[in-house]
């Protein structure tokens, strides 16, 4: 019988262990496509959209998170902050500002395909 529990919360303690390390890097890092906006208006923080600011919208990460964003397309990086809620389109992870578009170098084309990942105050240089 001692057996059996002690199997059991073996098998618990490495399920949970799977789960918080598959959560953690899901939050760490995601790739997807990202699309560019230009408003004036007031973003979801309360804050102005200034445009050429390095602002994106996510749908869940805390306003005032920052992101380095990579286009895969070029290989271009630049760190964002996220300020506003979006995207409201199917199949795209993350509205940027249209300076950071611009940065990235798909003005053009409208949308790319990037990879984003958390970076913290001390690794922004």
């Amino acid at each position: 019988m001692l057996k059996t529990k002690q199997t059991a919360l073996v098998a618990v303690t490495v399920a949970a262990g799977l789960m918080v390390g598959a959560s953690a890097s899901s939050a760490a890092a995601q790739c997807g496509r990202a699309s560019w906006y230009a408003l004036h208006s007031r973003t979801a923080s309360g804050e102005r959209m200034n445009p050429s600011a390095m602002t994106a919208a996510h749908r869940t990460l805390p306003f005032g998170t920052k992101l380095k964003v990579t286009n895969k397309n070029n290989g271009r990086s630049v760190v964002v902050r996220i300020n506003d809620r979006g995207p409201f389109i199917r199949g795209r992870v993350l509205d940027l500002s249209k300076g950071a578009a611009s940065q990235l170098g798909f003005i053009g084309s409208g949308h790319t395909a990037v990879c984003m990942a958390r970076v913290s105050d001390a690794t922004i240089s």
